[in-house]
């Protein structure tokens, strides 16, 4: 199921109620979230994906958002599991996406995937834009912010 915020805007995230611990750690008693948005505009971006557990989930609400359209950005803001966990069947599903994120995010990606990498990235850094026709991104560092 996605959430539409408006016309072009749309959550396709996922709850995770089978979780009861947050990073192994943090009790969640109503479990967690697995947020992930697509912004539909003359470019199809793509803010995160979502941890494995939920992917299943994720890709129907991604496919239902997106109409039989493509995604053209995959937005990086966070390279941990429960962000970033279904990043290969993205790419599998969408080979000519566009990876999106700063120099930490390719130096650290391939730690995590064994991904076509060539091509298909876009490096930013503080204050870059990137135009999706009417909606335009603009890219901020916020090293160390995180829930709780």
């Amino acid at each position: 199921m996605s959430v539409k915020f408006s016309d072009s805007v749309k959550y396709i995230g996922v709850d995770d109620t089978t979780i009861d611990l947050f990073e192994s750690q943090y009790v969640v008693p109503k479990g967690v979230s697995y947020n992930s948005y697509v912004i539909l505009d003359d470019k199809v971006a793509l803010m995160d994906t979502v941890d494995k557990r939920g992917m299943e989930q994720w890709e129907k609400n991604l496919t239902a958002a997106l109409d039989g359209r493509a995604v053209d950005y995959l937005i990086i803001q966070h390279l941990e599991p429960d962000h970033a966990g279904s990043i290969a069947r993205l790419v599998e599903l969408y080979p000519e996406v566009t990876l999106v994120g700063n120099a930490k995010t390719f130096q650290m990606l391939p730690q995590f995937f064994d991904l076509p990498l060539e091509g298909h990235t876009l490096t930013v850094k503080e204050g870059d834009t990137l135009s999706l026709g009417s909606h335009t991104l603009t890219f901020v560092m916020a090293p160390m912010v995180h829930w709780p």
